[in-house]
């Protein structure tokens, strides 16, 4: 992946990292396989689809403030009492 040093398509990326709660570089490569999928090849293409996925994310209501990750850490009913240390 060559680095494309256009300042709108990497503050898309980083806005797209900072919703997802993952790196820069995993935006990016999030965009640029969309983009493999979709056999496009511009560089405006590729900030079309990354504000496609960024508006998916903020309009998806489970991504939000962590929801997601607070579903995640809830502990089952039987694991409830579970002790890690004597």
């Amino acid at each position: 992946m060559s680095p494309i040093e256009d300042h709108a398509y990497m503050k898309l990326c980083a806005e797209l990292a900072s919703s997802l709660s993952i790196s820069i570089a995993s935006a990016r490569r999030q965009v640029e396989l969309a983009a493999a999928r979709d056999g496009v090849k511009n560089l405006d293409a590729r900030k079309a689809i990354a504000e496609n996925l960024l508006n998916k994310v903020r309009s998806s209501p489970e991504k939000q403030n962590g929801a997601h990750l607070d579903e995640l850490l809830k502990a089952l009913a039987s694991d409830e009492n579970f002790m890690v240390e004597d």
